[in-house]
């Protein structure tokens, strides 16, 4: 059935009875592609039949689906004509791993981050309805995104359409995390609504049996907001909200998927259809470990386990053991992420001080205003989150912590280039929003050890302070310099004169590199390492102003507010006659990729670094 699937809206040629068969042939192909590409793997096995479904009712591109986070798109890229882009899936040049309008004009929104599909489908309808158009918007969320805040806010202002609009709740019971809080608890109770429905069935029955008054008892119950629905099937969250609730239905039964969209498509007004699907269907290592496969490497399909042998402890991995580490001894300490548990490393503080770690779900806003107050009420709380997804919480790590000086620590995982994952996922403007708030203290570490310092100098610390790292293995190297982690200091690795290079965290292993270089070539540069991104260590800058022509900074981060950006700054100020390169990620949006590879694409290879130099130094 799946080489007939070529171009969009092939599935229409395709006979019901035959589904069942396609939706086999889809999944081992995914299972097939992502064992030798990685990629997400659990929550795309689970919307097969959801997609398909889809796919069948509605006509793309005319018809919208918008994808919350999107990284269970992959079934409807191979529907949409790209099947044969799997063989590049995530690779530099080759197919995205999320929904991309400039690879297909059926990807209606870009996608990367959660609980935005609702807005952007909600536009989408009032700009349909404005010009006058005609076709169907469908929004598809998981019931992990649900929790993010955004999703609120648009359900609320949905509630005010006339006209209609589907939201597709994919409910596994999971986002990267198991689910938690009150919108997990309230999805949990509607999944046994089929019970409540024949109670409700039931009851309205017994009341019709009553002679003279029952059929009217029944009628008049229907028309009062304390309708039989609402007092049997609990909360009815939604269809308080003004919103039309179709569900739960089998999220693997296409054929009650079909039936329950196409009554959707009729609906004046919004409307939600609740889908149950399970995270991981038709693989058995992904169905029992739904977390190991939402992203993962290359793998044995045979035993599920990941073809790439770890042989040196990640940032991450370094991270988790200095807080277990740090818990024993600071019992104030305490942890909090935002569904992202085994992601940031914070499993392992769970699992000796459960009652230490919160897991608020995905509510990265929620998580800075909640450490805010934990660090008002006397705890030391350590907010552990990607890069790219603190981005949203801006606003309350400036209002809510910065302005009142808080003692909140934010551990910054995924910083700078994370490769595959692409334009949504690189941490690369991290500095640029953290330095610009006052009272925040930036630290960035060289290696695994470094890390493990500046956490437990940020713990004795005072007021709000960040430390950010990278994905993936941490560094080996330089392991003699273990120079106390001393506030606002950065470390001299070698003294030397003329060009000084002073790199940012991740980036000393490259510049490590670019040292040894030019001391080959008869130079003898100077070789920093920041440690600090703020405050700057502006007395060594004055030190070194004095025998050095020529400062060198070297980050991953965009240029545009970053740490070269600040030096240069300083120096202009005060010492206008010393030059500075300032080598940074480009001021714009870095695709997927190998990390190594977009770094000589951007010019932050070792190679690349020594050419910018010596052509700076000819320019002079």
């Amino acid at each position: 059935m799946l080489e007939k699937i070529n171009k969009p809206n092939d599935i229409h040629k395709i006979a019901l009875a035959d589904f069942p068969q396609l939706a086999e042939e889809i999944r081992q192909f995914l299972i097939e592609s992502v064992s030798h590409t990685g990629g997400h793997l659990a929550s795309n096995l689970g919307v097969v039949e959801l997609t398909l479904a889809l796919h069948n009712v509605l006509e793309l591109p005319q018809d919208k689906i918008v994808w919350d986070v999107g990284h269970q798109a992959y079934t409807h890229k191979i529907l949409t004509g790209r099947k044969d882009g799997f063989k590049n899936l995530r690779k530099e040049g080759g197919m995205s791993g999320f929904p991309k309008r400039n690879e297909s004009d059926c990807d209606a929104f870009d996608a990367g981050h959660s609980s935005n599909s609702i807005s952007a489908g909600l536009g989408y309808v009032r700009a349909r309805d404005l010009q006058g158009q005609k076709y169907h918007v469908v929004s598809v969320i998981g019931d992990g995104a649900l929790t993010g805040g955004m999703a609120y806010e648009a359900l609320n202002n949905a509630a005010e359409l006339k006209t209609n609009f589907i939201i597709v709740l994919n409910d596994n019971n999971m986002s990267i995390s198991k689910n938690v809080g009150g919108m997990s608890s309230y999805l949990s109770a509607l999944r046994t609504a089929e019970v409540y429905t024949g109670m409700k069935l039931g009851v309205t029955k017994t009341l019709k049996k009553v002679p003279r008054v029952g059929t009217a008892l029944v009628d008049t119950m229907r028309k009062t907001k304390s309708s039989i629905k609402q007092l049997i099937i609990p909360g009815m969250l939604f269809e308080n909200m003004g919103l039309t609730y179709l569900g739960p239905v089998d999220g693997h039964n296409m054929r009650q998927m079909m039936k329950l969209f196409n009554e959707a498509k009729r609906v004046e007004g919004p409307v939600i259809v609740h889908v149950l699907t399970e995270k991981g269907r038709g693989y058995e290592p992904a169905r029992r470990h739904p977390d190991r496969f939402h992203g993962t490497g290359p793998f044995d399909i045979s035993t599920g386990k990941q073809l790439s042998v770890k042989t040196v402890p990640t940032y991450t991995d370094v991270f988790a053991d200095t807080m277990v580490k740090l818990g024993r001894t600071h019992p104030k300490l305490v942890g909090i992420t935002a569904a992202m548990k085994e992601g940031t490393g914070l499993k392992k503080f769970e699992n000796e001080f459960p009652d230490r770690l919160f897991d608020v779900g995905i509510a990265e806003e929620h998580a800075v205003s909640f450490a805010a107050g934990l660090a008002l009420g006397g705890i030391i709380p350590v907010v552990a989150i990607y890069s790219s997804f603190l981005q949203r919480a801006v606003d309350q790590m400036l209002h809510d912590v910065c302005m009142q000086n808080l003692h909140v620590i934010f551990a910054i995982d995924r910083a700078g280039l994370v490769g595959a994952d692409g334009e949504t996922h690189q941490g690369c403007f991290d500095l640029s929003y953290m330095t610009m708030m006052p009272n925040m203290t930036v630290m960035a570490p060289k290696n695994q050890w470094e890390l493990a310092q500046m956490l437990e100098f940020a713990v004795e610390a005072e007021g709000p302070v960040a430390i950010r790292y990278p994905r993936g293995s941490a560094w080996q190297g330089r392991k003699e310099f273990t120079t106390p982690v001393e506030y606002g200091r950065s470390e001299v690795l070698f003294r030397g004169k003329d060009t000084a290079i002073l790199s940012a965290g991740s980036m000393t292993a490259v510049c490590d590199q670019v040292y040894k270089e030019m001391k080959t070539r008869g130079e003898n540069p100077t070789f920093v390492n920041a440690r600090f991104i703020k405050p700057l260590d502006t007395a060594l800058l004055d030190e070194l102003a004095a025998d050095h022509k020529l400062f060198v900074t070297v980050e991953e981060n965009v240029k545009n507010g970053g740490f070269g950006e600040h030096v240069a700054a300083y120096m202009e100020a005060c010492h206008p006659e010393v030059r500075v390169l300032p080598l940074a990620v480009w001021n714009r949006f870095v695709e997927h990729g190998d990390v190594e590879s977009l770094r000589a694409k951007i010019g932050l290879s070792a190679p690349d670094i020594l050419s910018a130099i010596e052509e700076y130094e000819e320019q002079k």
